[in-house]
């Protein structure tokens, strides 16, 4: 027993799990890592732009292309439309203004829309833009009145002047507002619908002074004369005049005196050999337009085919053979005198 109790007795450890020199969490591996994410990082970022570069290059050469396409097929639109101007196709084109067709979608869309009861009768709208497309618009177009045909007049007379007066300031500031570029101009009218038989005979018996139908309105001293536009307007040729405003249909209304004696006068007072101005008045069928144009504008220059019961179509011809001592002819002024 004492012999056994003195063996000692050795515990061998193995070795296994010790950390070695080459170990995961030696210094030297560590930096190899880094490295080989760096390169990978590199890599990445030279193939990335490689991509890039090369997808630039095709959109430039499809874009080229497309800009290729474009400027050919612009050059055969322009070619078409040269020939088709030489062809003198009046029911596709109107000169340089709208093409026939786009003028007469224009009016096919109002008559269509303008279905309330402050429009403009269908016929009438026809009958005015008839009137437009024989003249040949573009031209220098005068309208008096605004209202929800405002836009289409000046849409018809694309690539002309067209110029509109009101009497209501306001309104003349909210269109401009809403239709830039529209060329609008307010009038102070003196006059009233009640005077309008005072006045009728007061330029009957100075027709052939203040009131003669030839004359420069600037200077006139005609009441029924509108002398306080802009000084160019007395300047223009004007084309065609549409007379549908000011306000008519009351008592204290302004009335429309005004504006048909200045129609005749304007229209009168072109200096061009053979120059003629369409003039239209709309409510023909009031007393007063009717009575006024028939004094002003004469029986004799309207035109019944072009004409509707509230629209009638002058011609007043200008010129050195205008008639100088009176509106009418011998004929017109009598039977304008006898109403």
């Amino acid at each position: 027993m004492k012999g056994l109790g003195g063996q000692k007795v050795l515990l061998v450890h193995s070795s296994s799990s010790k950390p070695s020199g080459g170990g995961a969490g030696s210094p030297g591996m560590g930096r190899r890592r880094v490295w080989l994410v760096l390169f990978l990082a590199l890599f990445a970022c030279v193939s990335l732009a490689s991509l890039l570069s090369s997808a630039r290059d095709a959109s430039s050469a499809v874009g080229g292309r497309r800009r290729a396409q474009s400027a050919a097929v612009a050059k055969v639109a322009v070619s078409a439309a040269a020939a088709k101007g030489r062809r003198g196709d009046a029911d596709d084109a109107l000169g340089p203004g709208l093409p026939g067709y786009v003028f007469d979608a224009l009016v096919q869309y109002a008559v269509v829309g303008g279905n309330t009861s402050g429009s403009m009768p269908a016929a009438d709208v026809r009958a005015i833009a008839a009137a437009l497309k024989r003249r040949g618009a573009p031209c220098n177009l005068l309208v008096f009145g605004l209202g929800g045909e405002t836009p289409l007049w000046r849409a018809l007379n694309h690539g002309g002047r067209t110029v509109f007066l009101d009497e209501n300031q306001w309104y003349v500031s909210h269109l401009e507002g809403r239709h830039p570029g529209l060329e609008a101009y307010d009038v102070a009218y003196t006059t009233t619908v009640r005077e309008f038989p005072d006045l009728l005979e007061a330029a009957r018996a100075a027709r052939a002074a203040e009131c003669r139908p030839v004359q420069n309105l600037l200077f006139s001293d005609c009441r029924l004369a509108i002398n306080d536009l802009p000084n160019h307007l007395y300047d223009v040729s004007w084309d065609v005049i549409l007379v549908d405003g000011p306000r008519g249909y009351t008592a204290s209304s302004p009335g429309r005196m005004a504006a048909i004696f200045t129609a005749g006068v304007l229209a009168r007072a072109r200096k061009e050999e053979g120059a003629a101005t369409d003039v239209l008045v709309h409510d023909y069928e009031r007393e007063v337009e009717r009575a006024c144009s028939r004094e002003f504008l004469c029986e004799e220059n309207r035109v019944p085919e072009t004409s509707t019961r509230s629209l009638a179509h002058f011609v007043i011809r200008g010129g050195s053979a205008v008639r100088r001592e009176s509106f009418c002819g011998g004929a017109g002024a009598g039977a304008t005198a006898a109403q």
